[in-house]
């Protein structure tokens, strides 16, 4: 009997590797398909935490407006560009800093509202006190010029929203004295609009303020 070649006798059957070769494919495809379906899960949930938020802040933004329906009704109060503007008769007596109490009445039914839309979003609040051109006047000269009636103005503003609880870190204030009129300083109607306090999201600072800065 002739001898048999060692090498075909011992070599391994070819469906043999073909079998290994399909289970290491199957293998890397299995692992592919949980990759896949591990990342659209995470898309999906991502998806639904975004939509959700978008959902969130639009109800605050409906209860801002909704706050905001009366006093825009009533001329008390403007809206324009995303700025709430409040004349100041209705916050302040001429050359005062100090809030009328319709002024007050006002700020509280607007403090809550703009505190729960600034949370929903990445802006803080600017205050900003505007004056008309005419000098300030009165017996005891309280403020040596507009510059400082708007910048008092706009802090008792702030501190008054403070109170009724917008977050001291989610609100500042600014002042403009009788820069940037919106109307023109030549009656008593355009020095009455110019006289006004506005307060107006912007987008908050990465570097966000730390606990004990002065």
């Amino acid at each position: 009997m002739d001898d048999i070649d060692p090498a075909i006798e011992h070599s391994t059957p070819i469906w043999a590797v073909f079998g290994d070769l399909m289970s290491g494919l199957l293998g890397a495809f299995v692992l592919i398909l949980v990759g896949v379906l591990g990342v659209q899960l995470e898309l999906v949930s991502s998806l639904e935490s975004e939509i959700q938020k978008r959902q969130q802040e639009e109800q605050r933004r409906v209860a801002l407006e909704k706050a905001l329906a009366g006093p825009l009704a009533s001329g008390r109060v403007t809206l324009s560009d995303g700025k709430i503007g409040i004349s100041g008769n209705v916050l302040f007596a001429r050359n005062s800093d100090q809030l009328q109490a319709e002024g007050e009445q006002l700020l509280k039914s607007l403090s809550q509202p703009i505190a729960a839309y600034l949370g929903a979003s990445e802006q803080i609040l600017m205050v900003s006190g505007f004056t008309d051109d005419m000098p300030v006047r009165g017996s005891n000269r309280q403020f040596a010029d507009n510059w400082e009636l708007s910048a008092q103005r706009a802090l008792t503003v702030t501190r008054a929203l403070i109170e009724d609880g917008v977050p001291s870190s989610s609100v500042f204030a600014a002042a403009f004295g009788s820069q940037q009129p919106v109307a023109a300083n030549t009656d008593a109607d355009g020095r009455a609009r110019n006289r006004r306090v506005e307060m107006a999201p912007v987008p908050r600072s990465r570097n966000k303020n730390k606990e004990g800065n002065g």
